[in-house]
């Protein structure tokens, strides 16, 4: 299925766009204008984009069904802050009311049950039940177009950030499995983060792995091994060599039973793999 987007409906975009750009953050908005009226909505279009300085983007778009410009843009014209506060699974559905359409004298802090909390720096207020919250000034605002869903991107220098205790740890990190982010999907969907679905991925950094081109060619060419699996041999810095003092009674039985074949073997290594055991199936596979 190829999609020419030139053939498309603005609707249809957003549509296609919106699924497969995906998870998406959420920058929960607060702004003011300049008679002091606060506004609060989510925006799905963010992203941190610089750390020093440290820059966060986010665009509230023109609406597709009319072309008009939502509070938030006109407020950080006229007042150019906002406290970005992160969504989690505990207020994701008062999120999701706040975005509704309220009018520019309804507080979506009270209809939306969120309770205000004086920012340090900025005028805007932050929203108190969030656990992560950053305290911006707007340096910029960028048109993309003056169609109905073009972008208008709005770029912040985060000024300071407040945690709650509760996710942080004792050396004053932040624990990623106490954080339950809330990320946008198409549509209605959406996913949380927790620890059914946390894993870590090892980064190269400084060290430079071997890459896949440097692998044996059976293990390259393995019908089993997957291209994750492949992935992680591929990320030693150097090509392990056989271990005479290699014990693994499992793999000696796999290697007693004539029928057995490579592919047995290399189930074997994914398993090892999977397990967090890549040295050991370095070994299995060398002598396979």
């Amino acid at each position: 299925m190829i999609l020419d987007l030139q053939q498309l409906s603005t609707i249809d975009k957003q549509y296609y766009l919106q699924h497969i750009i995906a998870p998406r953050p959420i920058c929960f908005a607060s702004t003011i204008d300049k008679a002091g009226r606060v506004n609060l909505s989510p925006f799905s279009f963010f992203n941190l984009f610089s750390t020093d300085p440290a820059i966060v983007v986010f665009s509230p778009s023109r609406r597709v069904r009319d072309n008009t410009i939502k509070h938030t843009l006109e407020n950080v014209l006229e007042v150019p802050e906002v406290a970005i506060n992160i969504v989690d699974y505990d207020m994701v559905q008062q999120t999701s009311l706040a975005s509704c359409e309220y009018g520019k004298d309804v507080s979506e802090f009270d209809k939306a049950g969120f309770t205000v909390q004086p920012a340090q720096l900025i005028q805007p207020p932050l929203v108190k039940e969030s656990k992560a919250k950053m305290e911006c000034k707007v340096l910029e605002v960028k048109p993309l177009g003056d169609k109905g869903g073009a972008g208008n991107l709005v770029i912040c220098e985060v000024l300071r950030i407040h945690l709650d205790e509760s996710i942080v740890n004792g050396n004053g990190r932040i624990d990623q499995r106490k954080l339950k982010h809330v990320a946008r999907l198409g549509g209605n969907w959406y996913c949380k983060i927790d620890e059914t679905n946390l894993f870590e991925v090892e980064k190269p950094n400084v060290k430079l792995g071997i890459g896949f081109d440097a692998l044996p060619a059976p293990i390259r060419n393995s019908k089993v091994l997957s291209g994750n699996d492949l992935g992680i041999l591929a990320n030693v810095e150097v090509l392990p060599q056989q271990q005479p003092g290699f014990s693994d009674i499992h793999f000696e039985q796999l290697l007693a039973d004539a029928n057995n074949k490579s592919e047995t073997i290399h189930q074997y290594a994914a398993h090892l793999i999977a397990a967090g055991k890549v040295a050991e199936a370095w070994q299995v596979l060398l002598r396979s």
